[in-house]
């Protein structure tokens, strides 16, 4: 005891040296870095006026073509894997349609979620927290589901969805997952799209967010999931949605929502009671800037060679400074993509973690958002979110945070 004492005696010290740094850092959300929005710089100049005309002979500068011009519903079918009338080009925000679609079923829709009883989502967890503060925005209950390293856990989702008519949904990120960074499987993939629901409307909102947003040259493929709910006979059970907010601007970028054409359809229609068309404008002068998969592969690429250095700083310093006794404090996972890293700290330690972080000037997400609700029972997840601060903050940053990690862990064991 006398040594642990003297341990956190030494760390009082060197936290009081951060103390007085005077530090605003953030490592909170997954915000592009200045380094990277340069790549997309020939964007803003990618349209002459010579192509205001699209493929299928529509000004892109007037009212009209509400699902997107046919030249950006192939693009992002590319990504999507489907067909021109398997696809709708919005705005600039996937979570604007997946809102939709949410508000849609849960309203307007011909057998609505509202008038059928209580609702309830499934949630791998850790997850996106802004996927669970929709949910709870619009009332839907929310039911954890653990991960496993290859997607939610199947046995505890088959389960629940068989035995309760009211889980009419799951959310899923199923490449580099939010913020764990792992990617289903095929066989996770394959009893999605065939398990029993008791619900004959349940719908999974595929957030393929980081699709093209590769680490390193370990390029993770995820199976078809709308081909394997077709093979599956449930062609309607998904809505697949992807955005160009990571690929060029984010507050400027294309989203893209595909489904089967009975979906899409329904959808279209829905977005007509609010809308003539989206901005056709940007959805064109993205084609004009991506143009096709090759150049989006080689786009991502140099995204990659400015992030792949944050996440190795990560991997390097944690494993350098709790090298002796790795598993004691924390654990960390190494994504092959994405925006992020989760860390597991030790039960009831996450949130003393990130409030003495927010005291010396280093900003994280709130620890365990990454549960619905907040709720996480073990408080022992955090966010890390390295993309837009430099490597220099970074590396102070991580080697501060490792420090705390060792306080408070130390500080709980003495409690104890």
């Amino acid at each position: 005891m006398d040594t642990l004492n003297e341990r956190i005696a030494q760390l009082e010290e060197i936290v009081a040296h951060y103390e007085s740094l005077g530090l605003n850092l953030s490592l909170t959300r997954g915000l592009p870095s200045p380094e990277q929005l340069r790549l997309s710089a020939p964007l803003l100049t990618a349209l002459p006026v010579s192509e205001l005309i699209s493929e299928d002979n529509l000004d892109v500068r007037n009212y009209g073509g509400l699902s997107g011009i046919k030249e950006a519903r192939e693009l992002f079918g590319s990504l999507l894997h489907t067909t021109l009338e398997e696809t709708f080009v919005g705005g600039n925000s996937s979570l604007q349609l997946m809102y939709a679609a949410l508000s849609h079923h849960l309203f307007t829709a011909k057998n609505p979620w509202n008038e059928q009883g209580p609702v309830k989502f499934l949630c791998p967890s850790p997850g996106y927290d802004r996927h669970w503060a929709m949910l709870d925005y619009l009332g839907i209950e929310m039911i954890p589901v653990p991960l496993t390293g290859h997607g939610p856990d199947m046995d505890v989702v088959e389960k629940l969805v068989a035995d309760d008519p009211a889980i009419k949904g799951m959310f899923v990120v199923p490449k580099y997952n939010n913020p764990t960074g792992e990617s289903v499987s095929d066989a996770v993939v394959d009893r999605l799209a065939q398990m029993p629901t008791a619900a004959a409307d349940f719908l999974l909102f595929w957030d393929n967010a980081y699709t093209v947003h590769h680490l390193t040259d370990e390029k993770t493929a995820i199976k078809d999931i709308l081909q394997a709910c077709k093979a599956a006979g449930n062609p309607n059970r998904v809505i697949h949605f992807v955005s160009s907010s990571k690929m060029t601007f984010p507050g400027a970028g294309v989203a893209a929502m595909g489904a089967a054409t009975e979906k899409i359809a329904e959808m279209t229609h829905y977005f007509s009671k609010q809308i003539i068309s989206f901005d056709k404008i940007n959805q064109k002068r993205h084609v004009m800037f991506l143009k096709d998969d090759e150049t989006i592969a080689a786009h991502m690429a140099e995204h990659a060679a400015i992030l792949a250095p944050k996440f190795e700083l990560i991997q390097t310093t944690f494993t350098h400074y709790f090298q002796d006794d790795l598993q004691s404090y924390v654990k960390w996972t190494a994504p092959k993509g994405g925006y992020f890293v989760h860390l597991t700290t030790q039960p009831g330690c996450a949130t003393a973690i990130v409030e003495q972080m927010h005291e010396l000037g280093v900003a994280l997400t709130p620890a365990n958002a990454a549960y619905p609700y907040g709720d996480n029972p073990l408080d022992n997840s955090i966010r890390l979110a390295p993309t837009y601060i430099s490597l220099k903050d970074l590396q102070l940053a991580l080697t501060i945070l490792c420090s705390i990690i060792e306080r408070v862990t130390l500080e709980k064991q003495t409690s104890q």
